[in-house]
């Protein structure tokens, strides 16, 4: 027995041996990521070696080509968005200039104006204004998220969307193979039946995918007929509408949008759909002409492993950067890179406000605690820190100095930062930066603000589980 025990032992340091020198070739920007997988192959050679196998390895580099192939496509079928464009050298504030080229740079889609959006805080109320929107659909109706759940409020949606394709709306639906997982054949064909066609946007729920576990959609777009456009944090379900009974309340953050921004939206959606499906995306249905809606100027950005640039990552740590009175973040996963943390703990030494609002009873109790690793050095920077206590908070929203905002689906953690496709939307002036700061103050009386001497003071047990977990951040 002895001698088994022995040439596991040895086998799995083999093992390592072979897969550690693989962990460099992989395009990671970040040297703890490194650090943090050759950690788990070494400490635990067959569970580190399994997950890097699974999640660890960046397989989308295999069709980076397809997906720029996708947007040059997609990028020649969308004149209509040129006359709304934001000129150079038109008026715009001077502290939020620079991130509007930035955006431009690395989100590949212009600020415009001609707008409506309307900020979305109640998910009952968000729902039911999608179910709307999809019940007066005439032409088409696209919908992409990352979890759908095949619960009554799934079944629900799912049945109107049935119903819809029957009175032949074209009707496009985009799946994450990993966060839809229980989407089965009992969900899904009776959509397929009825003319709805349906896609895995990243598959992954086989063995034999040839995409990483670790690279997931994690978007949440629903567009009608061209013409209205949702986006957010919140995806399909009883939970997200405060149906679970464990969970309870939940709070989340969407955007209702009408005008050109809604375009730019759809042409996320196309590239997807494209990449998916191989569908060419062209028709009036994809891009009906675009009308002028209101006066907000936005951007919709988008962001991907499959760039060169960490499209959120650097347009986070560049807005934080420039604020010069106030920084407001409220997240639902707070697992940062040493450089966002170091722009925050920087802006709160240089006289800047910054708080942050994080879960204190998150869907996923590990990125809690991972989170709190991160406390101690903020708070003592002058970061002020609340833990929302209600139920789940969602929300991925930012504002910066009151002028500047950005609604999504990214949040402040490694994951959706250098990992996943999100979506966002840059707001430009200080209509929804206002709101969103109301609705920040709003949420701080269902908060406790986290005090460092009393934090100082946890147990032992909190500090070594919030220090091993903080050490696999940049995997988890």
């Amino acid at each position: 027995m002895q001698h088994v025990w022995a040439w596991l032992f040895v086998e799995g340091y083999l093992l390592s041996l072979l897969l550690v020198p693989y962990v460099f070739f992989q395009k990671r920007k970040q040297p703890v990521s490194i650090l943090a997988w050759i950690t788990a192959i070494v400490a635990l050679p067959y569970v580190g070696s399994l997950l890097f196998i699974l999640i660890g390895i960046n397989r989308v580099e295999r069709t980076a080509a397809l997906k720029l192939a996708s947007r040059q496509q997609i990028g020649r079928v969308v004149p209509e968005l040129a006359r709304f464009q934001l000129l150079p050298g038109e008026a715009l504030d001077p502290r939020v200039m620079r991130l509007q080229r930035l955006a431009d740079r690395v989100g590949r889609a212009r600020c415009c104006f001609g707008n409506s959006v309307e900020l979305l805080m109640n998910t009952n109320r968000t729902l039911g204004l999608i179910e709307q929107a999809i019940k007066s659909a005439k032409a088409s109706i696209h919908l992409e998220y990352y979890i759908w759940q095949p619960d009554k409020t799934g079944y629900r949606l799912r049945d109107l969307l049935i119903k819809k394709a029957a009175e032949g709306v074209k009707v496009r639906f985009l799946y994450d193979g990993v966060g839809s997982i229980f989407l089965g054949r009992k969900f899904l064909q009776p959509m397929r039946e009825a003319g709805i066609t349906v896609a895995n946007a990243l598959p992954g729920a086989s063995f034999r995918e040839r995409w990483s576990l670790n690279l997931r959609n994690h978007r949440k777009i629903v567009i009608v007929d061209g013409a209205t456009g949702f986006t957010g944090g919140m995806n399909i379900g009883d939970e997200y509408i405060g149906r679970n009974r464990h969970l309870g309340y939940w709070r989340d953050t969407h955007l209702r949008m009408c005008g050109p921004i809604v375009l730019q939206l759809q042409q996320v959606f196309a590239e997807d759909w494209f990449f998916a499906t191989r569908e060419q995306p062209v028709g009036h249905d994809w891009y009906p002409p675009a009308d002028q809606a209101g006066d907000q100027l936005a951007q919709v950005v988008a962001g991907g492993p499959d760039g060169d640039a960490d499209v959120f990552h650097s347009l986070f740590f560049a807005a934080i950067n420039e604020a010069s009175e106030r920084v407001t973040l409220a997240t639902s996963y707070f697992v940062p890179t040493p450089a966002l943390v170091t722009a925050l703990e920087t802006a709160a030494h240089r006289g800047v406000h910054v708080r942050v609002m994080i879960p204190k009873y998150g869907d996923h109790r590990w990125m809690v605690i991972a989170g709190r690793g991160y406390y101690e050095s903020l708070l003592a920077s002058g970061v002020e820190i609340y833990e929302y206590h209600r139920g789940p908070l969602h929300s991925k929203t930012l504002t910066i100095d009151g002028v500047w905002s950005l609604v999504g689906t990214p949040n402040f953690d490694t994951r959706s930062l250098l990992l996943n496709f999100e979506v966002g939307v840059a707001l430009y002036g200080p209509k929804i930066a206002a709101q969103l700061e109301e609705q920040f103050a709003d949420d701080l009386e269902q908060s406790d603000r986290v005090d460092l001497c009393s934090f100082r003071r946890r147990s032992r047990i909190a500090k070594l589980s919030e220090q091993v977990l903080k050490l696999f951040s940049p995997v988890l």
